[in-house]
């Protein structure tokens, strides 16, 4: 164990359950509802309501091997050329494999997908994607409609959950096992303040940490908590350098901040076109599927015509949709359009990459286990090896659903026994937290230094400054009398500091492993190391957090993950 910890009052209340589930997106829920169904007393944890995760925002859909001739292994090939010689080929099997019934389940639990004339799954491509893959529901409502399905399966089984809570640190026991989750409930629900669910399974669901950027597509809650807290907590991460910058999200200004509108991939596998001011197709002859490659080449490409013309954005050009095809296939993307003074029926969308997806995080094997005994993690916030260094499109929602399950069967054939907490205090010296303004000088280093164009120098630019705030914070908390001191100058632990204390450690980390991949792959791209080694650099960084509070970047011998356990 680290020894580390927030900076928070003692849990004044407490509950116990089998398995506590940290968040309510497609992969939380899941995870919920399966182990509910195996008898397992099970909690969801979530930071704002139940529907108000990452997972309501997807647009485009869910992938899988649902339509005729198309088959897992080559879904399985799509997805191994996405990661650029850095997936994991047996999680990748795992996913493709399990994921046409992991889909028919969730149609089963209550979720309806857009379908032919004929009835069948209306199928459409994304970016990477070979075939006709990708399953949608309400036309780009994909998101909404599972997490509206899910959320009503799990309030029909009357599961016990706690909304408007931001989770803090993992409590163990005597022997360093898994034992609860300490929690603050934001003053509305059945408890307030900082309290604990005391339980021998955690499952870690919490989605992404976009909001370590400027600009993201990410809701406000995706602040890397389930990150920060596993790394606390002693837990490896991987592959952090790994952020997917979507291609198309909406261009409202180069001073825009916070969550921006996504223009799903969706819209080009329909046949929109990429353009620049004089409405020349850009992507042409730059890949073979053009406006479909990967993300990572398509974001490439963009930038690198907005840097060709002096440009802040590209377009989207599909206008010749015609207004019924917007209307019936994308109504919530010609909404978010209008509402800016936009509108895609008559000229091209303004677009520009933003952060999107986290690739890597809390490193994983096939059961969702985690290196910390009793702590497991799925969705965005895991790293299973499945996307390798760039996700391919639409495999997250699947991803969440596939291994969520693996999660719950594993929890079921385990059932670890609860056992008591160590006394919170006794986990060391809590971290030193720095004031809630430090959130805006955070982004604001990452998007200059570990953007979509990263280099040597801008990345040791961003590490300096990261540090800086970091001495900061400690030195204030010293000056006040020690941390979470009295003093004039201590910061008042709350869920601002908390939170902007998660974005500030896992941008450490994240610079910390884009600093040592020196080459480009996937969605890393090094400027000053523009081509791929896969002599040296088909390798996984793996992170953990040493207990004075400094990343340790270990590179893996072989593009294999090690095991969780030293045992298997």
């Amino acid at each position: 164990m680290t020894g580390i910890r927030l900076t928070a009052p003692a849990p004044g209340w407490a509950i116990d359950a089998d398995v506590v589930v940290v968040g309510s997106g497609v992969a939380g829920l899941t995870a919920a509802l399966r182990c509910a169904a195996a008898g397992l007393d099970t909690v969801v944890v979530t930071k704002a309501r139940l529907d108000d995760g990452s997972t309501r925002w997807a647009q485009g859909g869910i992938a899988a091997a649902l339509g005729e001739g198309d088959t897992p292994e080559q879904h399985l090939d799509d997805t191994l050329v996405a990661g650029a010689g850095l997936c994991d080929e047996e999680a990748v099997r795992t996913l493709v494999t399990e994921g046409p019934d992991a889909v028919r389940r969730l149609i089963g639990t209550g979720a309806h997908f857009d379908t032919t004339d004929g009835g069948d799954i209306a199928l459409t491509r994304e970016g990477g994607h070979h075939r006709r893959r990708i399953a949608h529901a309400g036309g780009d409502a994909t998101g909404a409609e599972i997490s509206r399905a899910l959320v009503a399966a799990v309030r029909e089984a009357a599961l016990h959950t706690i909304e408007n809570a931001l989770v803090l640190d993992l409590l163990t026991d005597a022997e360093g096992r898994t034992a609860g989750v300490s929690l603050h409930v934001m003053g509305e629900g059945q408890h307030d303040g900082v309290g604990a669910v005391r339980a021998p399974s955690v499952v870690l669901a919490t989605g992404g940490m976009g909001q370590v950027f400027s600009a993201t597509t990410n809701p406000s809650v995706s602040t890397g908590d389930g990150v920060a807290l596993a790394l606390r907590a002693g837990a490896e991460v991987s592959d952090l350098e790994f952020v997917q910058f979507h291609p198309t999200v909406l261009f409202l200004g180069a001073d825009s901040e916070g969550q921006q509108p996504l223009v799903s991939e969706a819209v080009r596998g329909e046949g929109a076109h990429l353009v620049d001011a004089d409405g020349v197709r850009f992507m042409t002859g730059q890949h073979e599927l053009a406006e479909l490659a990967p993300r990572d080449i398509v974001a490439k490409g963009i930038t690198r015509r907005m840097h060709e013309k002096g440009a802040e954005h590209m377009y989207l050009d599909a206008r010749h949709f015609g207004a019924a095809m917007w209307e019936q296939r994308f109504p919530t993307i010609l909404a978010a359009c209008r509402s800016h003074g936009i509108d895609p029926v008559t000229e091209p969308v303004p677009v520009a990459p933003a952060a999107h997806y986290a690739s890597g995080g809390v490193r994983t094997d096939l059961r969702g286990r985690t290196t910390v005994p009793g702590l497991y993690a799925c969705g965005e916030v895991a790293c299973t090896g499945v996307h390798g260094a760039n996700r391919l499109a639409s495999n997250s929602l699947l991803e969440g659903l596939v291994f969520a399950e693996r999660i719950a069967a594993d929890i079921a054939e385990t059932r670890p026994p609860r056992t008591e907490p160590a006394a919170v205090t006794d986990a060391g010296e809590p971290v030193a937290l720095p004031a809630p303004e430090a959130r805006t000088a955070i982004q604001r280093a990452m998007t200059r230094g570990a953007g979509v164009l990263r280099s040597a120098d801008s990345l040791a630019a961003a590490a300096a400054e990261l540090e800086a705030l970091h001495r900061e914070a400690a030195a204030d908390a010293e000056e006040a009398g020690g941390a979470g001191g009295s003093g004039a100058k201590a910061v008042v632990p709350g869920v601002d500091a908390w939170e902007v204390a998660n974005l500030l450690l896992v941008s450490r980390v994240l610079v910390a492993a884009a600093r040592d991949r020196e080459e480009t792959r996937g969605c890393h791209w090094r400027e000053d190391r523009p081509d791929r080694d896969d002599v040296h650099g088909r390798r996984h960084l793996v992170v953990r957090i040493a207990p004075d509070r400094t990343p340790v970047v270990h590179r893996t011998e072989t593009a294999a993950f090690p095991p969780v356990r030293p045992s298997d």
